[in-house]
């Protein structure tokens, strides 16, 4: 007799327990119905995960704007490499430089100020960090599209893995109840 068979006088299996699992699409209703918010709730790991990906993407960054100050010299002999208005002396591509690395360290900045706010639980940081994703991805999304330009590993493929890690971490409904906690209905 093989597992399957059961002889005739043998007792019905018990039903196995199954545990409720979220429907792949869920009426607006449901997603629109107030969730009980609790002032001293932990943090979840969805924060911390989103969180701790933006420092990455802020570490990303950082090696980035190293390797375009260690690319600098190379960039300012291309002949291709021309800014309109700007003057190609040796102190214009010097200043340049400075304006580029200053306006990408404020970026950075801010992206850091960004992670510590959405660690603290606040729901206005979660929301620019998951609009600035949706922003790089689509910006990727369009390059890839319009001018055909790969998704190398060298290239675009570790800031879209992070904006895309970062969206789902912060878009889960315990990081929003989070960064709703302290709001009254």
């Amino acid at each position: 007799m093989t597992d399957r068979e059961q002889p005739a006088s043998a007792p019905a299996a018990a039903t196995p327990i199954v545990p409720a699992k979220r429907p792949a699409y869920e009426p607006p209703a449901r997603l629109l119905k107030p969730i009980a918010r609790d002032p001293h709730m932990r943090r979840p790991a969805s924060v911390t995960a989103g969180a701790a990906l933006v420092l990455l993407r802020v570490i990303a960054g950082g090696v980035v704007l190293a390797s375009i100050a260690a690319g600098w010299d190379a960039l300012r002999s291309d002949t291709g490499a021309v800014l309109e208005g700007f003057e190609p002396t040796p102190e214009g591509w010097h200043a340049a430089l400075w304006v580029v690395l200053s306006v990408g360290a404020a970026v950075l900045l801010i992206d850091l100020l960004l992670a510590v706010f959405v660690f603290l639980g606040q729901n206005w940081a979660r929301v620019i960090v998951m609009c600035i994703s949706v922003l790089s991805i689509s910006t990727v999304f369009g390059a890839w599209w319009v001018q055909g330009q790969e998704i190398t590993v060298e290239g675009s493929f570790v800031s879209l893995a992070i904006d895309i890690l970062l969206l789902l971490a912060l878009s889960s409904r315990s990081a929003a109840a989070y960064a709703r906690r302290k709001e009254r209905p």
